[in-house]
């Protein structure tokens, strides 16, 4: 099965998932942490662009938690995003997909 094929059934297949489920609030203080903190130093500070894309609510219009989590695990070939499954866990990165739809992180 191709990473796409398998990427997409995950998508269908994954459950939903509160931001704050299965993540302790000292990890969520963590992981709030790394939004601002590594995630800005591409993103911007307040998560309105840098080296990477804007990640503020209104940019992020029409992708799911499911899509941006993805994409923090495994980064995007070909770009300067890194994947960060060696530190996190999906359940981490869905709650961080989550944040930043809300707009926490800024």
């Amino acid at each position: 099965m191709t990473r796409s094929v398998w990427l997409a059934l995950s998508f269908l297949i994954a459950a939903p998932l509160a931001a704050s489920d299965d993540v302790s609030s000292d990890r969520q203080r963590e992981l709030r942490n790394l939004l601002i903190q590594d995630c800005g130093s591409c993103h911007g500070l307040k998560m309105r662009g840098g080296l990477g894309p804007a990640l503020v609510p209104l940019m992020l219009q029409g992708k799911s938690a499911d899509y941006l989590s993805s994409v923090i695990l495994d980064g995007r070939p070909g770009t300067a995003m890194p994947p960060w499954r060696p530190l996190l866990s999906p359940v981490e990165a869905r709650w961080m997909a989550v944040m930043l739809l809300q707009g926490i992180a800024q």
